[in-house]
């Protein structure tokens, strides 16, 4: 099937209303590797709930998540084709522990780079808190849709990405994923089978199923989160990001930082950068360190 622009760009993408809980703010800390150094209380904090507990600032983009609505044929996009190509994250309000969030997702734009080429979608999520109305978080996203490009939608506008910094990074953080880290991310509502099923994957051209790459932003944040905001979640305003290769179950992340907030990541194991052109703010105290 080809994809007709006009349906697609006003796809109805449903609310989804989610019951927020203590579990679920635990799963998604342990899902993206905190809690590995037992004897890093800062992680705890964020694991325990004997403690007083702490959303991981990247959060939002698994709250009230839609799941892989691009399997639905109506679509008209090739689904096993699919790959995540940016994401950003800015929060609005504080992140509540537990309650009830509606997350309202719709399509911004779409992009075709001609026959061959694929095609960009962009959409955007709202977080919201049920109780209130108040928009708690903004995501936003660009797909890229890998086996659907020369259908006659529009060439343009493409966003431009972050310039990286010269020089070599200010700051270095090593994370290490887990051989069956993209099934726990899965409980998270994020259920594309890229990431379980190896049928699956192989016919997208991936030797084995790779980790999300919401999962692996979900390292990076913690890497930013402990070098450019000490672990102070109210410090955290937003990231935005590229994916530029997949990671694999099971390899290590590097995080380089620069004072700035630019960042890339790359996998040890491959020395293959899998972020780039990534930029995070964080809200500074007066002598110019993290917020307090």
């Amino acid at each position: 099937m080809t994809i007709n622009p006009d349906h697609l760009l006003n796809f109805p993408i449903p609310d989804v209303r989610q019951r927020l809980t203590r579990r679920d703010t635990i799963l998604y800390a342990l899902s993206v590797g905190l809690g590995q150094d037992p004897l890093d209380a800062r992680q705890l904090d964020f694991v325990d709930q004997h403690r007083t507990l702490r959303v991981l600032p990247s959060m939002p983009v698994v709250l009230g998540h839609p799941g892989f609505w691009l399997l639905d044929p109506r679509t008209g996009v090739d689904a096993v084709r699919v790959v995540h190509g940016e994401q950003s994250v800015e929060i609005l309000r504080p992140l509540p522990v537990e309650g009830e969030v509606i997350g309202r997702t719709r399509i911004t734009g779409l992009v075709d780079k001609g026959a061959g080429r694929g095609a960009l979608l962009y959409s955007e999520k709202q977080v919201i808190d049920a109780a209130s109305g108040d928009v708690l978080a903004l995501t936003r996203s660009t797909t890229f849709l890998r086996g659907d490009g020369g259908f006659g939608g529009p060439s343009g506008p493409v966003r431009p990405a972050h310039p990286m910094p010269e020089g070599a990074p200010e700051f270095v953080v090593d994370l290490p994923t887990r051989p069956e880290q993209a099934l726990l991310y899965r409980l998270n509502g994020d259920d594309n089978p890229l990431h379980a099923d190896p049928t699956f994957a192989e016919q997208a051209g991936f030797p084995r199923p790779i980790l999300h790459g919401l999962c692996t932003l979900g390292v990076v944040a913690h890497a930013l989160l402990r070098v450019l905001g000490d672990y102070d979640t109210t410090a955290f305003r937003s990231l935005d990001l590229r994916f530029s290769a997949p990671v694999l179950p099971g390899e290590t992340i590097r995080t380089e930082i620069w004072r700035d907030g630019s960042f890339r990541a790359r996998v040890l194991e491959r020395d293959e950068i899998v972020v780039n052109n990534g930029r995070a703010v964080f809200e500074r105290a007066p002598d110019g360190g993290p917020k307090r």
